[in-house]
């Protein structure tokens, strides 16, 4: 268990160790969930861009012309496929 101190201005900074673990890099964010009982859960906030779909449909067309509502489903597997990867 990692125990942090407040500084006097009221920060709390982490050890660049644990922000690797949460995959956080400086200018990103950090979601804080309150729970009961005085505890809080602390994730990395992903944001999700258009880019971030890049690629999703190589190798799912071998070739051929997709319909519009192919193209939404691939897309939305892989959107899917990417948030559980996180």
């Amino acid at each position: 268990m990692t125990t942090l101190t407040v500084t006097p201005t009221g920060q709390l900074p982490f050890e660049s160790e644990m922000l690797q673990y949460l995959g956080v890099k400086p200018g990103e964010n950090i979601e804080i969930e309150k729970l009961p009982d005085a505890r809080i859960i602390l994730k990395a906030a992903k944001s999700r861009s258009f880019r971030d779909l890049q690629g999703c449909l190589k190798g799912k067309t071998n070739g051929q012309v997709l319909s519009i509502e192919e193209i939404n489903e691939a897309i939305e597997e892989s959107a899917i496929a990417a948030m559980e990867r996180t």
